[in-house]
């Protein structure tokens, strides 16, 4: 008996404002492919790897008002792809929902939780002492989350639960989160019918 192919899902998103303008192109059933152009490389990087983790294939280019600050460029783009996401997920039909991960790099671990339940909710603990990460504002880091979990409608829980170094709690951080989210998204056929709550709406 043949299996179904499910079609894959993806958005385009043009988020222009006179802040920021962001152009992105998002498929969740990518092969991690990414071209990312934010004008931060730091913030470049994570978005690389969590296009990469997540197997997700990614294009994002943001001009900002970076000579004004970063908090504008990291928000937006924050929510920028929490809408490509929402967009992408469709009915959200058949998709598991709920993801979670534990992601080490050497001496730090993180933990990544994610539920697209239709509710905009997150809590961050990066356990990063130092102000500016390569050439990123790290406090800008619960604003970027913020911004993805109001994008999506999801809960977003991530925390570093021990660590040394602030770069490998940062990257395990987003690597955990494109993993966790990677597994909400996921389709499952038996299920492919059904929406995943008791509700009747996400």
């Amino acid at each position: 008996m043949a299996t179904r192919k499910l079609a894959r899902r993806s958005a385009t998103l043009r988020r222009h404002t006179t802040e920021t303008q962001i152009d992105l192109k998002l498929t969740i059933e990518g092969q991690g492919h990414y071209k990312v152009d934010t004008g931060i490389r730091f913030l470049d990087h994570m978005l690389e790897l969590f296009a990469r983790h997540g197997g997700f294939d990614l294009e994002l280019v943001c001009k900002g008002d970076l000579d004004v600050d970063q908090h504008h460029t990291v928000e937006d783009i924050g929510i920028a792809l929490g809408e490509a996401f929402f967009q992408a997920l469709g009915d959200k039909k058949g998709i598991l929902r709920a993801g979670y991960f534990l992601m080490p790099m050497d001496e730090t671990l993180a933990a990544a939780a994610v539920d697209l339940s239709g509710r905009a909710s997150y809590v961050i603990d990066t356990k990063v002492r130092m102000r500016i990460v390569g050439d990123l504002q790290t406090e800008l880091l619960p604003d970027f989350f913020e911004g993805f979990a109001r994008g999506l409608r999801a809960n977003v829980h991530l925390k570093v639960l021990y660590g040394r170094s602030n770069h490998h709690k940062i990257e395990a951080l987003f690597k955990a989160f494109a993993r966790a989210l990677r597994f909400a998204c996921s389709r499952d056929l038996q299920l492919r019918t059904m929406l995943p709550s008791t509700k009747g709406l996400l």
